[in-house]
Order: C-alpha cells, then sequence, then structure tokens
C-alpha cells in the first residue's frame, strides 16, 4: 500500500504543513540553530510532494516502483527529515538525536545516514544533473515512477543546473518533476541581487520545460500545479517554480532581515512553536 491518497482533502494538508513546521522548530531547539526559515517556507509543498503526490511506502524506503524525492539543496535536510518523520519513514523520537553525533539526521542532509533520504547534497547545483541520469535509467527500465528534484533559486547561480535543463528537454524526460523553491534568500543577500534569474517562467519555457509558477504557500494552488505536472501529457520535462517565505507560520521569523541560517535565544523555539499554534488557531 502507497501513502499517497488519490484527493488528500485540504484539511489534512494543512495539518500535515503544520505538523512538518513544528518538527523542524523542534529540531532547531535541539541544536539552537539550523536553516528552519527554509524549513517553514518549503513545509507547504513538502506536505503535498509527500501526503498528495508521491507514490511510496513509508516501512519500506528502497521499493523499486517508489517516486523519488531528491532534495538538491543538502542545507534544506532539516525540512526534508521534518516531511520524513510526518511520513513515519523515520520514527518520531529520532528528531531529539538531530545534528548530534551518530546520529541518522545530520545537518547537511547525506544518503548514506537517512532512511528516504535519496542523495547526498550540499555542493549547489548538483541534484538536477543526478535526477536527469535517474529519469534515464528508470526509462530504461521502463518503470512509471517519478523523479521529483527540490532546487533553490540560489542553485540557478550554477551552470551545472542549466546544463541539466538543456539534457532534461533534449532527453524528453516526462518523468522529471522539478520544484524550485523561490524564496529570494541565499548566504550572501538576496538572490535576485546576486544574480538576477527572472524572467525565470520565460527561462525555463525557453529549455523546453512545461514550467508552472505558484504560490509556494497555498495549498490548493500547489495540489493543481503537481497534479498538471504529473498529467501532462506532452514528452517534455516539468517545473514548477514555488514562491515561498521564509520562516512562515512565525511571525516574528517572517519579519526577520536575515533568515538565511537562523539563531535565536534559548527561550525564543517555545515562543516560536507557541507562535505556530495560534497562528494554526487564528
Amino acid at each position: 500500500m502507497t501513502a499517497n491518497p488519490s484527493l488528500a482533502p485540504a484539511t489534512m494538508l494543512v495539518q500535515r504543513a503544520h505538523n512538518i513546521r513544528r518538527h523542524a522548530l523542534r529540531m532547531g531547539q535541539v541544536q539552537g540553530q539550523g536553516y528552519v526559515g527554509q524549513a517553514l517556507g518549503a513545509a507547504d509543498l513538502l506536505a503535498v510532494s509527500y501526503f498528495h503526490a508521491m507514490n511510496y511506502k513509508p516501512h519500506d524506503p528502497e521499493w523499486e516502483q517508489r517516486d523519488r524525492f531528491y532534495l538538491s539543496i543538502g542545507h534544506y535536510a532539516i525540512a526534508l527529515y521534518a516531511a520524513l518523520i510526518e511520513a513515519e519513514i523515520i520514527p518520531l523520537d529520532e528528531l531529539e538525536t538531530y545534528g548530534s553525533d551518530d546520529s541518522r539526521l545530520p545537518m547537511s542532509g547525506m544518503a548514506t545516514y537517512t532512511p528516504g533520504m535519496e542523495i547526498t547534497g550540499g555542493s549547489l547545483g548538483q541534484g538536477l544533473g543526478i535526477a536527469v541520469g535517474a529519469c534515464l535509467g528508470l526509462k530504461r527500465k521502463q518503470s512509471a515512477s517519478f523523479v521529483y528534484n527540490l532546487l533553490s533559486d540560489g542553485e540557478l547561480n550554477e551552470g551545472s543546473t542549466w546544463e541539466a535543463v538543456m539534457s532534461a528537454s533534449h532527453w524528453k524526460l516526462d518523468n522529471l518533476i522539478a520544484i524550485v523553491d523561490v524564496n529570494n534568500q541565499q548566504a550572501d543577500g538576496h538572490s535576485s541581487e546576486i544574480l538576477a534569474f527572472e524572467p525565470i517562467v520565460d527561462r525555463w519555457q525557453a529549455f523546453g520545460w512545461f514550467t508552472q509558477r505558484v504560490d509556494g504557500n497555498d495549498l490548493d494552488a500547489l495540489v493543481k500545479a503537481f497534479d498538471a505536472a504529473r498529467a501532462h501529457t506532452a514528452a517534455q520535462p516539468r517545473v514548477i517554480i514555488c514562491d515561498t517565505k521564509m520562516g512562515k507560520g512565525v511571525s516574528f521569523l517572517e519579519t526577520r532581515e536575515k533568515t538565511h541560517f537562523i539563531r535565536v535565544d534559548e527561550h525564543e523555539w517555545d515562543v516560536a512553536l507557541n507562535n505556530l499554534e495560534e497562528g494554526k488557531t487564528a
């Protein structure tokens, strides 16, 4: 049995996204720091990926017929761990080991350590190329599985990303769905100021991709976009460009100027968790 209800109720996805945010905050609290802003921003697209779009078996993460989720941006590992915990691929009690010695949840994603972590990320600009190779392999096997690849707007700075974009189109990889998290934030400042990526839709379309752009914190819009990507019949790769808000769901983190790597005072983690709960019931 897969963990993919074909029509996930909206209320269920709201709860899943909320839980992903809570798991990420609790892991941040364990270490007192982390890439929590990205996790909060990407929680909605992860909820739709794991609880609406993808086929997988929680207790058999190596199931051959599964859809694959490739995390190109290795420092987003805290976000993916939160989704894997919510999906019951990783036990909830392992959350308390985040970033610790001998933990299966290192601060940057490593496939050799973590169930459900398909690739080792961290050197930005590599994930989409790996996904292209995986899609070619799945086609040789005549597999019906999809590969979802989450990459960042900062990765659009990397030439290797655009080589992979061009290759995927050349090979007509209709089993590839790229997800671009556009939060306009990277280590050196605003992504759009470091190296402008607009007009982002026109650029992906020019490379031959079926391209959609949505509010990455709007669950209904995400569901429609993921459904359209899977249902698209043309022999071409698909990309969903998701505009997300760093720190989404925690008001004082949403308004911070610098949220690429978050450190807060010890007591503020409880404040953040309480703020998240208050926002849910508001």
